[in-house]
């Protein structure tokens, strides 16, 4: 494994003496909008594996995509490779369909410390709700950023990690059909989470178990994201969705196309980036 591949793999090319926030910032972005949150190793018939040369061989030689457990491991190693104190973390997201948290881990996340302060870096939760910067792990303080403003709260030791909700704009639908519900608020949880310092095997159970958990979504639905320089692109089944960020005051512009198979292939080598070895099965 070698940091310059990794560096031409998410275009990287500038200097990075300091493991300070402004280099940080920077590769997290080229990161970000490199590397796609997608789980079609699964609807593909492959096997996803937990341990670093797999994934490297797979994000940086593949130039595939991956799931939070190999996003962020990726990232771990890299941020490592330059002299950043980072740890990982263990959260569970939000459930809105179950009004709750889930009860037990499933997504990983990262911790970097510099000079004192402790940040929040996450790459890999794809969609709309993915931060575009590092997070000051400061509790009830707003941070706002292009994809919305983040904040966390703390509680007796557990944080809350929550995005305020933006209007959509989707031309083809009249805004009859999306009325506001005003029940619902406009905070969307995101995930809880704890300072406890975890290694990446434990989560190879949980890797295993969402590879054949017929419950979980990343089972349901074959799923692809990315972030794009003012928004992102999505293409979950045979749906296709662009969305450009702030396209009004408060208001994201929501462009929804649905895919035929061979769309579905010639999407993701366009949109992507990603050739698949095995025939996918949206």
């Amino acid at each position: 494994m070698n940091i310059q591949e990794y560096f031409g793999r998410i275009s990287y090319n500038k200097p990075h003496k300091d493991a300070d926030l402004p280099t940080l910032t920077d590769i997290f972005q080229h990161h970000i909008r490199a590397i796609p949150f997608e789980n079609l190793s699964m609807h593909c018939g492959e096997a996803i594996e937990l341990d670093l040369q797999s994934t490297y061989n797979k994000i940086v030689r593949k130039k595939r995509g991956g799931w939070c457990l190999e996003i962020n491991h990726l990232l771990f190693w890299a941020l490592q490779e330059l002299g950043y104190d980072v740890c990982i973390l263990g959260a569970h997201s939000y459930e809105p369909a179950e009004k709750g948290y889930a009860a037990e881990i499933n997504h990983i996340l990262l911790k970097v410390v510099i000079q004192g302060d402790s940040y929040i870096v996450d790459a890999g939760f794809g969609g709309a709700y993915q931060m575009w910067q590092p997070l000051m792990l400061i509790s009830g303080k707003d941070q706002s950023q292009i994809p919305g403003i983040f904040h966390f709260m703390e509680d007796n030791g557990t944080w809350y990690f929550e995005k305020v909700k933006r209007k959509h704009y989707i031309p083809e639908q009249s805004a009859a059909e999306f009325p506001d519900n005003p029940e619902l608020g406009n905070i969307r949880k995101i995930y809880r989470f704890t300072l406890e310092p975890r290694h990446i095997d434990d989560f190879q159970e949980l890797n295993a178990y969402l590879q054949v958990s017929p419950d979980n979504l990343l089972r349901k639905k074959s799923i692809c994201t990315l972030q794009t320089p003012n928004g992102l692109l999505a293409l979950v089944g045979w749906t296709f969705t662009e969305v450009k960020y702030n396209y009004k005051e408060g208001m994201d512009l929501v462009d929804i196309t649905t895919l035929t198979d061979e769309e579905v292939e010639k999407t993701l080598k366009d949109k992507f980036n990603i050739v698949l070895e095995n025939k996918l099965v949206p």
